[in-house]
């Protein structure tokens, strides 16, 4: 009896893994591990916030609308539960990623306007959160893409035959993924750069002479 149970365990292994079984479970795996990251490094860029905006605000107090803005954004971000179901809701996914996305646009338009200040461009403590800043914006591009392949690959797997079968008999379904404006930029590596503040007296930049 023993010897027809190991027979058996042995012959239901065969059958999943010559079905894609396997490879559903470790792609999938491959998934939550990829979202782990994504949200890793969009929680640092939130952790910097705080303190971007209070450097900022210590030399630009008048710049009220573009600090409540990103005060706003991140509060917004910080108010959506991340949860493992997220990874399988179009709709909560999108909330997310528009979130973020907002959060994006006003530290933009928040380093934008210290082009107007100096003495911040050359604050030490504000070039020290640029750079990480312009860092984490680095890292959350690289997170994405991975996160991107890994679902793109995943729902290959569940679509293709015969793997699709398995995919149904065990409930593995299609999972929604980032929008991507174009997605040929995914394989280039990412380029974000917020202005990076001029080293205080370094001249600028001769104007280019016009050829005739």
């Amino acid at each position: 009896m023993r010897a027809l149970k190991l027979v058996f365990v042995a012959a239901v292994g065969l059958v999943l893994s010559g079905c894609g079984y396997n490879s559903l479970q470790s792609q999938d795996e491959a998934v939550k591990s990829a979202w782990s990251e994504v949200v890793n490094q969009y929680q640092r860029r939130a952790d910097l916030v705080p303190n971007l905006v209070a450097t900022v605000k210590g030399f630009a107090q008048q710049e009220q609308t573009v600090l409540l803005g990103v005060t706003e954004a991140r509060a917004k971000v910080g108010s959506i539960q991340v949860t493992p179901e997220l990874l399988d809701n179009p709709a909560a996914l999108a909330k997310f990623q528009a979130a973020q996305g907002e959060l994006t646009t006003a530290l933009k338009s928040l380093l934008a306007v210290t082009e107007n200040y100096p003495d911040l461009k050359s604050n030490t403590n504000f070039l020290e959160l640029q750079a990480q800043l312009e860092g984490t914006e680095n890292r959350i591009a690289v997170a994405r893409n991975r996160y991107i392949a890994a679902v793109q690959q995943f729902n290959t797997t569940v679509r293709s035959f015969p793997t699709n079968l398995t995919a149904m008999l065990f409930k593995f379904k299609v999972k929604p993924n980032f929008a991507v404006e174009n997605e040929a930029e995914i394989a280039k590596p990412p380029a974000v750069d917020f202005g990076a503040a001029k080293p205080p007296g370094a001249p600028e930049p001769k104007p280019m002479m016009p050829t005739t």
